[in-house]
């Protein structure tokens, strides 16, 4: 089996999804001089979930078929994860941004992948071996020396950026949890949602209202940065676990420097091609993964999209979604075998 099949769609969705971000961050910058931050973070999700929500009623109104809804036990998941990583986590970053220099808060922000691939780890028992070990470490410490602007001394102001991390990092973990529904509903719930109860606070707090020009330029970069960038990061959850998507989702620092130097004319530096070294080592490392055992599938029962592989072996009811991918409820029948595999929805065992 090539690299290329084993890789499947998770991590061209995980390396997408940090483009996307990792693209849209010197942009968002550029807006701060008309958008005051709270108020821009909040226009970003709401951006988001307005564009996603547009998508969702064309495909409804062209009859195409969707992916699996959320259900009732995913409310109260989707209801933290919003809390989490759309409302505690902007305005905590608010909050250290008011009084920490810009370098240090870029350097602490590397803190998310920590926090997330420990939270994968210990908590939720995702499976993390060596390999997958350096490979984060490599991509985190390439975000660090690129985010690096000099000394980093201790403030307590530093306390709320390391809080935002760590609520993204539950939100990632969390997202997990409800992956295997529609991404595209998931992501613009959270933004609609999210969004809108940032922009109320930081109206509410005194913000004025951005120009009409900058307040639909925030829109479109939330709608490509945050909107596909999340739905894509749902993909990728659903098919490599968190600890995994959020070691390629730490690419988008380098994405984010690189376009600065070709669209902004910033200067190549020693630091951007160290990152690049590191980065790339991180994810060959992550790429050349081989993990295969003889492993059980327990018998289960769920809905997300998916294609008839070797475990989706079933038979459909007449009601059913013809083509491929479809999404309905199927059944999977206890299952032993053994070949490469991720830590994607069918795929969460233990290990010894």
């Amino acid at each position: 089996m090539t690299i290329f099949r084993r890789i499947g769609r998770g991590v061209p969705s995980a390396l997408g999804a940090a483009a996307l971000f990792g693209a849209s961050t010197p942009v968002a910058k550029a807006l701060l001089g008309a958008v005051s931050p709270w108020l821009l973070a909040g226009l970003l999700y709401l951006g988001s979930g307005v564009g996603l929500a547009i998508v969702l009623g064309v495909r409804r109104w062209r009859g195409a078929a969707g992916g699996a809804k959320l259900q009732p036990a995913d409310w109260p998941w989707l209801l933290v994860t919003i809390v989490a990583g759309g409302i505690a986590g902007p305005v905590l970053l608010m909050l250290g941004l008011a009084a920490t220099e810009a370098s240090t808060a870029a350097l602490l922000l590397n803190l998310e992948s920590v926090f997330a691939l420990a939270i994968a780890w210990r908590v939720f028992h995702e499976y993390v071996d060596r390999r997958i070990g350096l490979g984060a470490a490599a991509v985190v410490a390439g975000g660090a020396v690129l985010s690096w602007g000099g000394p980093v001394g201790f403030d307590w102001a530093n306390l709320w950026i390391v809080g935002a991390c760590f609520a993204w990092a539950i939100d990632d973990n969390l997202t997990r949890k409800i992956s295997g529904a529609d991404p595209l509903r998931i992501t613009a719930i959270k933004g609609l949602v999210a969004g809108g109860v940032n922009v109320g606070l930081a109206l509410a707090l005194g913000g004025g209202w951005p120009p009409p020009g900058a307040a639909a330029i925030a829109g479109i970069v939330g709608f490509l940065g945050y909107g596909v960038s999340l739905s894509l990061f749902v993909v990728a959850l659903r098919e490599l676990g968190a600890a995994r998507t959020m070691a390629y989702f730490s690419t988008a620092p380098f994405v984010g420097a690189a376009l600065a130097i070709v669209g902004f004319g910033e200067p190549v530096t020693p630091a951007f091609l160290a990152a690049a070294v590191l980065m790339a080592a991180g994810v060959a490392l992550h790429l050349t993964e081989r993990h295969q055992h003889e492993h059980v599938h327990e018998p289960m029962e769920h809905e997300h999209w998916h294609w008839h592989d070797e475990h989706h072996q079933h038979a459909h009811a007449p009601g059913d979604p013809p083509g491929e991918p479809h999404s309905h409820r199927h059944v999977h029948a206890r299952l032993v075998h053994s070949h490469p595999h991720y830590p994607d929805i069918h795929h969460r065992h233990s290990h010894g």
